[in-house]
């Protein structure tokens, strides 16, 4: 048994309050946490107690002297890094948000730094502690296809979630942010750098934004869905649907979310991001991308990121068979098929495990912070760990800009 840690959280938006939650639950202590926004330090006061420190912002908690064992940082892509640096230097052990820092350097800066400071890192790549990811890695560490020769892999980001996060949202403009194959699919890089057990050699893509554009908007759309647009009700990205079918998105970016009229949610589009046409928001984020990548062992691998699907989906080929699966694609349960070259296919099992409810990212918000106890008192938690998916996203970014192949210089 591993004893409870003590946690300070610096941002307290939707991914800080759901660990926060969790960690709660499995009998952690919050003993600070940080965030410029009234509504959000009190929704997090209510999850952490009354005894829990309180700071309007991440340098004045950073600026005492250390509140906690570990330092959660779980605010956006572009306050990371200094954030993570100033945690580091106070003596806290990391479970930071991916992506760990906006540039490749800095991602290695942050490993070298650890390192250097005793420091444990433990990304938020909550996808490995899913039931679905674990059962896949555990059947191909077994050999039950073989060597592994090529991947194949897909995310579907979902048409409504590309609009909320990389249209509109947060996300929107690499500038602010990170590039959203950093942004969203540093997760799925990081899987496939797990899964081939290698370092990446080489990375090419191509990427393309063909449906948020003012040329794909309906005839005579306004800048606002609530500037009295003739589309009202029948937009498939109709801002108004923040009321009604996609209110859980409102409580990504608005803490108080739950306590709101329809009144206030409207007058709040009229001003906000989110109010947005989605087809005029003058974002530079691709709604589809492909990878291409050469590990150094000889594996291939190929992603697809496309906003106009919704899950995940994986194909291993391997010299006697072929391990592939989805989770949450296409409105079925994760599922997981080994089909040998000569022989059978079998449904595999996969093993599900206890979230107290939790089901964020497919049980993996759970599993992270169950498995944070273990990942920070055992050598396992390798700081380097989390930099292959992070070389090969920026990578990609990279080659689609310039069009041309990245090589990678060895890592290891």
């Amino acid at each position: 048994m591993h004893e409870p840690l003590s946690i300070a959280v610096i941002g307290c938006g939707s991914r800080g309050r759901t660990y926060a939650r969790i960690a709660v639950d499995l009998g952690h202590r919050i003993a600070a946490f940080a965030d410029p926004s009234p509504s959000a330090r009190q929704a997090m006061e209510e999850i952490a107690g009354a005894d829990a420190r309180t700071f309007t912002d991440a340098d004045s908690l950073l600026a005492e002297p250390k509140l906690a064992r570990v330092a959660a940082i779980c605010t956006q892509d572009s306050q990371h890094f200094p954030q993570a640096v100033a945690a580091i230097h106070q003596g806290y052990d990391l479970l930071l948000e991916k992506p760990a820092a906006c540039t490749s350097a800095d991602v290695d800066e942050l490993s070298r730094l650890a390192e250097a400071e005793g420091c444990r890192i433990i990304l938020c790549f909550v996808l490995r502690y899913t039931p679905f990811y674990r059962t896949l890695k555990s059947h191909l560490d077994a050999g039950i296809i073989g060597d592994i020769i090529s991947i194949q892999a897909a995310e579907g980001v979902g048409p409504w979630h590309q609009a909320h996060s990389f249209v509109r949202g947060h996300w929107s403009r690499s500038a602010d942010s990170t590039p959203m194959i950093v942004a969203k699919c540093s997760h799925d890089t990081d899987l496939l750098a797990w899964l081939a057990d290698s370092p990446c050699r080489s990375v090419a893509s191509f990427a393309g934004q063909s449906h948020f554009t003012p040329e794909m908007a309906p005839t005579g759309a306004t800048d606002r869905c609530t500037d009295g647009c003739p589309h009202l009700g029948t937009c498939r990205f109709d801002a108004h649907r923040y009321l009604t079918d996609q209110r859980r998105w409102l409580q990504m970016v608005r803490p108080d979310a739950d306590s709101l009229s329809d009144e206030a949610i409207i007058d709040w589009l009229k001003t906000s991001d989110w109010g947005r046409c989605a087809y005029r928001c003058g974002q530079d984020t691709p709604d589809h991308q492909v990878v291409s990548m050469q590990f150094a062992s000889g594996i291939t691998a190929d992603l697809t990121m496309t906003a106009f699907d919704t899950g995940r989906r994986i194909r291993i080929y391997g010299s006697k068979g072929i391990l592939e699966g989805a989770m949450h694609a296409d409105g079925r349960d994760p599922w997981i098929e080994c089909r040998m070259h000569e022989g059978d296919t079998t449904a595999l099992e996969i093993v599900e495990q206890d979230t107290g409810g939790y089901q964020g990212h497919g049980g993996g918000d759970f599993g992270l912070i169950e498995a944070l106890p273990a990942l920070l008192d055992t050598d396992t938690a390798d700081s380097r760990q989390f930099t292959e998916g992070h070389r090969i996203a920026f990578a990609a970014a990279r080659s689609a800009e310039q069009d041309c192949l990245i090589n990678l210089a060895p890592d290891h």
